[in-house]
């Protein structure tokens, strides 16, 4: 079982920045990948970022490349969500997640953190 905690979400003006974490229970040894999503209201969830955790290879939608950035401290068991240039659009929740095996899919999800951007 790996426990997901997101936090850093609130309010921000269009243009500024947030970093959003993600604090995990996961063993450097069970985890092969973690991601973030996002759902605005009224949509579906999507897929925002991941990072691979045997090469650290990084992977964005095209809608946010460029302006975020995931890393992570292994040290703090700590994944992050680097937001700049913020847009109206990129208000949703958003919530950490963590696959343990190549090709099935995430399984597990945190509560998820709102991020609004205002105009």
């Amino acid at each position: 079982q790996v426990q997901l905690v997101e936090s850093g979400g609130g309010l921000v003006q269009a243009g500024g920045s947030l970093r959003l974490s993600c604090a995990h229970s996961a063993r450097t040894s069970s985890v092969y990948e973690m991601g973030w999503f996002r759902q605005a209201p009224g949509k579906e969830r999507e897929f925002v970022c991941s990072i691979r955790w045997s090469s650290s290879s990084t992977y964005y939608a095209d809608s946010v490349k460029g302006r975020f950035t995931i890393s992570r401290d292994n040290a703090k068991s700590t994944v992050y969500l680097q937001m700049n240039s913020l847009k109206r659009e990129d208000t949703a929740v958003y919530y950490c997640a963590a696959a343990t095996t190549p090709g099935s899919g995430y399984d597990y999800w945190g509560q998820g953190t709102q991020v609004t951007v205002s105009s």
